[in-house]
């Protein structure tokens, strides 16, 4: 920005010591430097999702849980294989391997214990022979409230799967229980989609947002945003941009989940939720990364634990990142429906997720969501 502000007040200067006025028009030059500011905020984007994606190299955090035998036989194994991904951060062994764990400076687990443990690891091992396959579903019901990845080595027993399917890392042999889709690669090409789609669409309704943000400004005092606290991909929180359609401080007394209708909404508010107007600032919110266009509707951070222990499943939706629009939007699943139904259709997205079921559901907003008379 300074840059730019730098060349601007350098052009002026030199146009007005030689007298360049009449040649060079103020107006062009303005027009023409906003559009390069523009292309130098995406091409920045793009660049930082580049640098990302393929050069800067992270390895992955792993939390082993299992019987001493198997977990030692994995922390080896990602000790010897240098180009491993992953690497041990932590192992927690059944309470019976207490003694030969200790050697090896290893902790204990329970069942209890699991259910208070911190995790700040990106993904969890289970590993258990098949013979002890039987404790393998309490330790994932105890993981249940956690958006992480959860493999398993090398049994399976009723479990809710999402993208189940055998792995291979440093030449050990899992079976993913409850995964994202979005392995390095995809997450690449869906953040490109996102930076192009969410910057085009940017241009296309300037000047709907500035007619927009106009409204509110003249319809009430305020601000012209409301910035509401939600939850994405792994649980982290963001500030999610809406045109505001509230008075303001409405909420302070006390907020409640849905009954959308009973809300103190102003008169230009109606007009701008009833056209899903209020939700277009979310594009500036995908351009920063906060959000994709397409994927499950972020929540309230003041309901997430609520909803993550009431519904099952809830927890794994932020496997990916919140969207705008979704399977479950366009399907009618919004405002005041049914958050069970939408968590099934949410987790039919992840377990099915592709470019091309993405760009459907752009298409299929246009004439389902943006008609719709919910609020989302």
């Amino acid at each position: 920005m300074r840059g730019y502000i730098i060349w601007g007040i350098s052009i002026l200067v030199v146009l007005f010591f030689f007298d360049l006025n009449e040649k060079f028009v103020r107006e062009w030059l303005l027009y023409w430097g906003g559009i390069a500011f523009f292309l130098t905020l995406i091409a920045r984007a793009l660049a930082y999702s580049v640098y990302r994606c393929v050069i800067q190299k992270q390895k992955y955090k792993v939390l082993l849980i299992g019987n001493y035998t198997y977990c030692d036989q994995v922390a080896q194994a990602l000790r010897q294989d240098q180009y491993s991904e992953f690497e041990v951060s932590r192992v927690l062994v059944r309470e019976s391997d207490s003694d030969a764990a200790a050697l090896l400076g290893w902790n204990t687990y329970s069942m209890a214990s699991l259910q208070e443990l911190n995790i700040d690891e990106d993904e969890v091992w289970i590993c258990l022979p098949i013979s002890l396959g039987d404790q393998v579903a309490p330790i994932v019901d105890a993981l249940d409230k956690m958006s992480l990845n959860i493999r398993f080595m090398p049994g399976m027993q009723e479990l809710r799967l999402i993208n189940y399917k055998p792995s291979t890392f440093s030449g050990v042999r899992l079976l993913d229980i409850s995964c994202s889709p979005m392995t390095k690669s995809k997450r690449c090409i869906k953040r490109l989609e996102d930076i192009v789609l969410s910057s085009l669409i940017i241009v296309m309704i300037f000047p709907v947002l500035l007619l927009v943000a106009l409204g509110v400004k003249l319809s009430s005092q305020g601000p012209i945003f409301y910035r509401q606290t939600r939850v994405s991909w792994n649980n982290r929180n963001f500030g999610m941009l809406k045109f505001r359609s509230m008075p303001v401080d409405s909420e302070k007394s006390k907020v409640v989940w849905g009954n959308a209708k009973n809300k103190d909404i102003t008169p230009f508010g109606k007009f701008i939720r009833k056209a899903s107007l209020d939700e277009l600032p979310q594009f500036l919110n995908v351009l920063k990364g906060d959000m994709s266009i397409v994927g499950p509707r972020p929540e309230r951070d003041i309901f997430v634990k609520k909803f993550g222990e009431e519904i099952p499943g809830y927890m794994q939706k932020h496997m990916v990142k919140a969207g705008i629009t979704g399977w479950a939007q366009i399907h009618g699943l919004r405002g005041d429906t049914s958050l069970e139904r939408r968590v099934e259709y949410d987790l039919w997205y992840i377990e099915n997720w592709s470019l091309w079921l993405d760009i459907k559901i752009i298409f299929m907003t246009f004439f389902k969501v943006i008609s719709d008379k919910s609020a989302s």
